[in-house]
Order: structure tokens, then sequence, then C-alpha cells
């Protein structure tokens, strides 16, 4: 099992080194030592995708294969009542019907107005799109969550 894993590893790896080395992104301004030195992290710390049909990392498949992640510190006792305290003056609390909704949306008139965010034009969503789809920036219809330029990457080569 453990020589299975290597190899995929292993093979996962020369694959993205070649691809990366032919279709180099100069945007990025990394280097090649830069980017070896992060695909050998990613490969000792199990931060590479499972050769399987769940898109899971290797870490989150066989966890005990791989160092620890580092925990991030949690909140306060005083941040997390300041944060209650505020969701209860402007009713964002889940209201006690059954339709999920908030409180400021059950009773809108108890709490202050929410402030109107700007949303994109239709244009700039058209927009949007047609880039989208040029550049294959679009969920692939399968079960891996990976985008179309992921899967057909030779249908958007020609695509900087």
């Amino acid at each position: 099992m453990m020589k299975r894993t290597y190899f995929t590893a292993i093979a996962l790896a020369a694959t993205l080194a070649g691809g990366q080395a032919i279709a180099a992104d100069t945007s990025t301004g990394k280097t090649r030592d830069q980017v070896k030195a992060e695909l050998v992290e990613a490969v000792r710390t199990g931060n590479i995708r499972a050769q399987d049909e769940s898109g899971r990392m290797l870490n989150e498949v066989n966890p005990s294969q791989y160092p620890a992640q580092a925990v991030t510190e949690g909140k306060t006792r005083a941040q997390v009542v300041a944060e209650l305290a505020e969701a209860v003056r402007t009713g964002n609390i889940v209201g006690n019907d059954k339709t999920g909704r908030m409180l400021n949306e059950i009773n809108p008139s108890l709490y202050p107005a929410q402030p109107e965010t700007q949303g994109n034009t239709r244009a700039e969503v058209r927009a949007e799109l047609a880039e989208a789809i040029r550049t294959g920036n679009m969920p692939a219809n399968d079960e891996t969550g990976r985008m179309l330029n992921e899967v057909n990457p030779s249908q958007y080569d020609h695509i900087s």
C-alpha cells in the first residue's frame, strides 16, 4: 500500500512538473526552485489530490501517513460574546420558524436596516461568463469538483 501511495505521489509530481514546464505561467513570478520546493512540501504534507474519484487530498484519505496540520488559534471568550451581542442586536440569528430565515428577515422592522450591496450588472455577469467559457474556468460535470480546463487541458492550452 505504501509503495502504491509513494508511486502515485511521484507520478503526480512528475506530471505536474512536466505540465508546468511546458505551460509556464510567467505572471506568477515564481522561480523553478520555488515551484519545486512547493511541490516537495505538498508531497511531504499530503496536500495533493488523491488518485480516486473523491477529489480529497492524500492527507485526508490517509491522515496517519502525514504530519498533523497546524491548529489555528481560536477566538477568545470575549470575542465570541461580542459577536453574539452584535448578532442579537442586528437580528442576524436564525429564527424559531422552520424556514431557517434570520430574525431580521422575519421581522425586519425590529432591527436596523441591512446595507444594500451593489451587485454586478447584467453586462458584467455576461462578460464574466464568456471569459469563464473561453478559459474553461467552469466546473466540469463530474464528481471531482475540477474545472473544465483541468479535465481537458488540451482544449485550453492556447489560452493565456
